[in-house]
């Protein structure tokens, strides 16, 4: 009776603390693309159709590889920092820390040096409106990329707040300021404003946010001596950053082959679209953000009961909220579209279709958490790249035939397939049903019993 008293108590604590931190990302998030969204509005006004074009195809590029370049350390401190905790192995936990900044570091410095090298040998090969944003955008890259991995770190240790807030809201905010004093300033109302005014804004919030993190480790790892397996970490982090890479290009694909295919006047509409609809994957961010380092907490302590019950929870709030926040988008859309300026509301339908992908994928579960935090990086690697290589192919089907709607369409289809996908490979690798219509059959068959 105890020990069931003890075990419901911790279970309470488990549910009450991730719903609550879910929340807490979720209003955050909300919070930074309000911002931000504002920051495109003002952008998009400014530079008009094809200056906003320029900034969307290089903002897209550099977040896609700043995520990228930390090679997946960054999810990786969500899954080996509470192991080692758990196991008092603090040594490692110490090694981890440090090999993770300066591997990102490194990496993702290189990563900027050759595309300013790229462009000193070969000016030509970019077109003139690219250029001196280019060239900003590859100085943003190590920024990003070491902010990504404060966050991963932030997440470990169930810091949510700390890992969310500098580089969404703090960001956003900054960016919005400095492009207002820029252009009040008298600086022209182009791309390598804005980039240079996001290159400002990563700088402020990264410095923030590496002080604070730094100074709540202290607390909870005490100064000690480190010990390294970077080949272990590597090995089992590389597949994770192939994920993190193909994930990431998912949301942007579209954009990409839009921005290959199609003018960048088309460009600047769809991706506003895109920064209306963004709204709605806010929820499983928060979700995973709240959870993902939970599942390997539990299943470090072999909590099967508890580790079901989680994913049952997350699964069918997950579903729940991405509904209701797609149903609000949807709503509004219209009138968010026309701030933007004149011809914007072109991208209405474009919102509806992404919207109708996003709700749908969400009934599929927490699939790619629990591969990459308990076991199965690899396989969630090779599908998320399968998917993504699905999108890329109706892309080019359908964007000829369709422009716009053909782009969200491809990119719906493609994030539902991968969501199948995953949610079928969680249940082969670790025997955990993540779609919501299991969770209700568990229920209906628990209170039959």
């Amino acid at each position: 009776m105890t020990v069931s008293a003890v075990a419901g108590a911790a279970w309470l604590r488990l549910r009450t603390g991730a719903a609550g931190a879910a929340l807490g990302v979720f209003a955050i998030r909300v919070g930074a693309a309000v911002l931000g969204y504002g920051a495109q509005v003002i952008a998009a006004r400014l530079m008009g159709f094809e200056g906003y074009g320029v900034y969307a195809s290089l903002w897209v590029w550099t977040a896609m590889l700043g995520h990228t370049l930390t090679l997946g350390l960054s999810q990786g401190a969500c899954r080996f920092l509470p192991t080692d905790q758990a196991r008092g192995d603090l040594d490692h936990a110490r090694g981890y820390l440090l090999a993770g900044v300066l591997l990102t570091l490194a990496v993702s410095a290189v990563a900027a040096l050759f595309g300013l090298g790229l462009a000193w040998l070969h000016p030509g090969t970019l077109a003139e409106p690219y250029g001196a944003p280019f060239a900003l955008a590859a100085c943003l890259l190590p920024v990003l990329a070491l902010q990504d991995y404060l966050e991963g770190v932030a997440r470990s240790q169930n810091w949510v707040v700390l890992a969310i807030l500098p580089p969404y809201l703090l960001r956003q905010l900054v960016m919005v300021s400095a492009l207002a004093a820029a252009v009040l300033a008298g600086a022209p109302p182009r791309a390598e404003t804005a980039m240079a005014c996001m290159l400002s804004a990563a700088l402020v919030s990264a410095a923030l946010q590496a002080c604070l993190v730094a100074r709540r480790l202290r607390r909870v790892l005490p100064a000690g001596p480190r010990r390294f397996r970077v080949r272990a970490w590597l090995r089992a982090c590389l597949p994770i950053a192939l994920v993190d890479l193909a994930t990431t290009a998912f949301g942007f694909v579209d954009v990409l082959l839009l921005g290959l295919l199609m003018p960048p006047a088309a460009v600047g509409v769809y991706f506003a679209a895109t920064r209306v609809q963004q709204f709605v994957p806010f929820v499983q961010f928060a979700a995973s953000a709240a959870t993902a380092q939970r599942f390997s907490a539990a299943g470090a302590r072999g909590d099967r009961a508890a580790l079901a019950r989680l994913v049952r929870l997350q699964a069918q709030a997950t579903a729940a909220a991405t509904l209701a926040t797609g149903l609000a988008v949807l709503a509004a859309g219209p009138l968010l579209l026309a701030l933007f300026g004149e011809g914007f509301g072109a991208g209405v339908p474009v919102l509806a279709v992404l919207v109708l992908g996003s709700v749908t994928a969400s009934l599929f579960g927490p699939g790619e958490d629990l591969l990459t935090m308990l076991g199965g990086e690899r396989l969630c690697a090779a599908l998320t790249l399968a998917a993504l290589g699905a999108a890329i192919v109706l892309g080019l089907l359908l964007i000829p035939a369709l422009g716009l709607l053909g782009a969200a369409a491809a990119l719906s289809a493609a994030t539902v397939l991968r969501a199948l996908a995953l949610a079928r490979a969680a249940r082969a690798v670790h025997g955990l049903a993540t779609p919501i219509w299991s969770g209700l059959r568990t229920a209906r068959a628990g209170a039959g019993s």
